[in-house]
């Protein structure tokens, strides 16, 4: 079986673009998804479930398909697990070509090259912090602000939202230092 899959985006919000270009191809059906949000991709999901060994799933280009190069690698292995073939138009991509496999490892290297690059940037950005003297995550709260709130819940005489209001200490950040 051939399927169409096709998603809004910013560039073709009514899926206009992409129902042309799939409709230029013979697919036996084709799916759109109601909306963009990369969480609730429902439609994505039925279908990724429901492929079938030898079916092609044709999709105008890969960032209609998959979200980021994590969600693309992983499409891509449950393409694989099922035996299905990926067709993207405008990248003239073939999973069942000779080149499928230096494509899906070219595509995990890239994926593993982000992550890679993304925590190196975090962790030099983090150290350049700390050299500064710039602690990372939330500033603490002055101890005088958390002794109050501390005082104050155990007197029994005040609503945490009484609390909260005095001190700008948190439920949530008053529970924490009482349990240490």
């Amino acid at each position: 079986m051939i399927i169409g899959y096709m998603r809004p985006y910013q560039e073709d919000s009514q899926c206009e673009d992409q129902q042309e270009m799939l409709k230029k191809f013979p697919c036996d059906e084709i799916i759109q998804e109601p909306h963009c949000s990369p969480k609730r991709r429902s439609e994505l999901y039925q279908l990724m479930d429901n492929l079938q060994q030898g079916d092609h799933l044709v999709v105008t280009k890969l960032f209609a398909w998959a979200d980021t190069t994590r969600h693309l690698v992983d499409l891509l292995e449950q393409l694989e697990q099922k035996h299905a073939i990926l067709i993207s138009l405008q990248e003239g991509i073939r999973t069942d070509s000779a080149a499928a496999y230096s494509f899906q490892k070219i595509v995990g290297s890239l994926a593993e090259f982000q992550s890679d690059s993304i925590r190196e940037t975090t962790l030099q950005g983090l150290m350049h912090a700390k050299e500064k003297g710039n602690l990372p995550g939330r500033p603490r709260k002055p101890d005088e602000n958390v002794r109050r709130a501390i005082e104050m819940y155990q007197s029994k005489q005040y609503s945490l939202a009484d609390i909260k209001e005095t001190t700008g200490i948190s439920k949530s950040t008053l529970y924490r230092y009482l349990e240490s």
